[in-house]
């Protein structure tokens, strides 16, 4: 009898609720360099979140990856951290367990895992699974192989943090879930994990959608099969699909005249212009202004974590904050205009008199009232 109230007890230490409670960070994907702690503390955030693609661990010693590096730096200097695992399949399947391949890929983790458990605040496993990776490897395959990481990520903790360990786990994010396509008996099985698993404190969220409506699925297709006591995270999210059907509608008149930019110039085109040679800030903030199609959704941020925090079950979402070196290469009618979510807007607009970093105008103040609350 004792031994299973000792098991018991360690259950319910594991599955206690990670200690933020609605909180709003800052995103920064893979792009460790953009980490600015002037920037941070300017908007007022107090978490911060990377990933690091599993693969580059071969590179070089685990430790020496910025990504690795700037997220204990970060919490060093007293920042919460998440720190997402990223395994992207885009051209094979999913490698059997106990294969060369396999192993490989369990060497690359328990590599990384002394480094961060028992430092990181939360620990993702999975960026994007059914996003990076081939439509055709969308099944079964994957929750196997995410099962049995997951399994050596939680028997590490275990073995190592013990029942009060710092470190939070959560599993990868799920795209799309408004789209019934999306969900598959691998999202089932996926949750089914989440759920039987006392060790992971929920699921990570990643609502990249066209309109702010289409993120409410996501939230009834997770807490259907959720524990009660489990929350979630949304590490990324945005309004990237609405502002990506708006790049080849032609640029605001009044934008156009005040500028002298051609009247049958289209969005894309004003955006690639200051991409290569950057606005001054109150340019590129007549641009959103002058747009509609932005200056009418430019409280998206407040109204989505608004829906977020209603649930009473968010842990902490981490938003978009820099424009990054990988959202204006080759920037076209076609590219997805992460940029635009960005609350840093380095790459589109001139520093400040003082050498500091352009914010979006619309971001910045609810970005700060939401970070402080």
């Amino acid at each position: 009898m004792r031994m299973l109230l000792a098991a018991g007890a360690a259950i319910t230490a594991m599955s206690t609720p990670a200690l933020a409670q609605g909180a709003l960070g800052a995103n920064f994907n893979e792009h460790y360099e953009d980490v600015d702690y002037r920037e941070l503390d300017a908007a007022g955030a107090k978490w911060i979140r990377l990933f690091l693609p599993m693969p580059q661990v071969d590179r070089a010693p685990p430790a020496e990856h910025g990504a690795v590096k700037t997220t204990l730096a970060a919490g060093a200097r007293g920042y919460k951290t998440i720190f997402t695992l990223k395994w992207p399949y885009t051209r094979s399947d999913f490698p059997k367990p106990d294969s060369a391949a396999f192993n490989r890929e369990v060497a690359r983790l328990d590599a990384v895992l002394p480094l961060v458990m028992g430092k990181v605040d939360i620990l993702v496993i999975g960026n994007e699974p059914y996003f990076e990776t081939r439509e055709q490897d969308r099944d079964l395959d994957l929750n196997v192989f995410y099962e049995a990481l997951a399994k050596r990520i939680v028997a590490y903790r275990n073995a190592n943090c013990g029942g009060d360990c710092k470190t939070r786990l959560y599993m990868g994010a799920l795209n799309r879930m408004d789209l019934k396509k999306n969900r598959t008996p691998s999202t089932e099985r996926w949750m089914a994990f989440v759920k039987a698993t006392p060790e992971i404190d929920g699921v990570n969220i990643h609502p990249h959608v066209p309109s702010i409506e289409l993120s409410r699925p996501f939230l009834d297709y997770i807490f259907a099969r959720m524990r009660p006591e489990q929350k979630f995270i949304a590490t990324e999210f945005s309004l990237v699909g609405w502002w990506q059907q708006n790049l080849d509608k032609p640029v605001a008149t009044a934008f156009a005249d005040k500028y002298q930019a051609p009247r049958t110039a289209q969005n894309w085109q004003i955006i690639k212009a200051a991409l290569e040679t950057p606005f001054p800030k109150a340019q590129w903030d007549d641009f959103l202004k002058m747009s509609p199609w932005f200056e009418n959704r430019k409280h998206y941020l407040a109204n989505q974590m608004k829906i977020f925090r209603d649930t009473g079950r968010l842990a902490v979402a981490t938003y978009g904050f820099k424009q990054g070196r990988s959202m204006t290469t080759n920037f076209g009618p076609k590219s997805t205009p992460w940029l635009i979510n960005s609350v840093y807007a380095g790459r589109t607009v001139r520093p400040n008199p003082d050498g500091t970093t352009a914010f979006n105008y619309a971001w910045i103040d609810d970005f700060r009232r939401m970070a402080r609350d």
